[in-house]
């Protein structure tokens, strides 16, 4: 990776944990290349941690998922950490989440395992700074794109992270989330789900099994996507023409039982969809360990726009 102006490495690795990715908002205006977006599967913590460092929406930062990450300081840093509760300790002291902190250098930050939740969120005032690959840094491994390095690879030991020199870095925005505004992974989640194009073609048995059970997460679940077992669902149609999929499609292939699918996932597919998940349930979902129950719960299009609208209305949403 090319040394960038303005930024310095000052981050290195000393233990890489299981999937340590760097997220931007995301790669878009790409899918008609078979390009998918990218960005971070909880974009609610990700843009939180952004906002208690003062970086602008769109900003990079760390996406740790289960933790099991080391990181040492080459000199002081603003941080905050948000999302899922990994242990994260700094030279051995718990670290306060969802708040602005100082990382001092030498200082190691480790991560554990998940307590609460499934991927934290580490932002660094000036932010992290990559080379742009088709317009984002968003890291894709399964596509080999974006990343630190350029090419989709998860953080490994003896790494080095480029931050934004300490000149270049700004400190504006509150250092604290107000207590509403943490979510509680440990309560079950309730997903808002907008029906989608062929929910019509769907059993009657199956609309009222779908919103009236409670899924249980597989352990088949990744950045790709995240299958629900629960009641088969039965559809009319088995296949269809492929057709584009969005962030929070929920296909049902043969078998049944649905798939979400999330930020890495294919740019188009065959299997009739049910629906789509909002933007900040898909958030959600993504937040879920293995063996988590989660809810269904139908909302129109016009609640769904004015959560995530309010939502948006948090930050800054000037676009990089």
């Amino acid at each position: 990776m090319r040394q960038q102006t303005h930024s310095e490495p000052c981050i290195k690795v000393l233990r890489a944990g299981p999937l340590a990715l760097l997220q931007d908002s995301g790669r878009f205006g790409v899918r008609h290349l078979g390009v998918t977006q990218g960005g971070p599967a909880d974009v609610y913590c990700w843009a939180w941690a952004n906002h208690l460092v003062g970086n602008p929406w769109g900003a990079a930062n760390l996406e740790i998922t289960f933790g099991g990450l080391q990181l040492v300081a080459g000199r002081d840093l603003e941080i905050a950490v948000t999302g899922a509760d990994l242990g994260a300790t700094l030279d051995q002291k718990p670290v306060p989440l969802w708040q602005r902190i100082t990382w001092k250098e030498g200082q190691t930050l480790a991560f554990d395992a998940p307590v609460s939740g499934l991927r934290a969120y580490l932002a660094v005032s000036g932010e992290f700074v990559a080379e742009p690959v088709l317009g984002s840094v968003a890291c894709v491994t399964r596509e080999n794109l974006g990343g630190f390095d350029g090419r989709g690879a998860k953080l490994a030991q003896g790494d080095q992270l480029f931050v934004r020199s300490a000149e270049a870095q700004g400190n504006e925005g509150p250092t604290h989330a107000p207590e509403e505004a943490i979510p509680d992974f440990k309560k079950p989640a309730t997903l808002d789900l907008l029906p989608g194009a062929q929910i019509a073609e769907f059993t009657g048995r199956s609309l009222f099994d779908a919103f009236n059970t409670w899924w249980k997460v597989d352990d088949r679940a990744d950045r790709m996507g995240v299958r629900l077992t629960g009641p088969k669902l039965s559809c009319k149609i088995s296949t269809l023409v492929s057709e584009g999929i969005n962030l929070g499609g929920v296909q049902v292939p043969p078998d049944g039982q649905p798939i979400v699918l999330l930020n890495d996932r294919q740019t188009i597919g065959g299997y009739p969809r049910f629906g789509s998940l909002s933007p900040l349930s898909a958030s959600r979902l993504a937040q879920c360990l293995p063996g988590e129950q989660v809810k269904l719960m139908a909302i129109g299009s016009d609640a769904a726009l004015s959560q995530y609208r309010s939502f948006r209305a948090l930050f800054n949403t000037a676009s990089r």
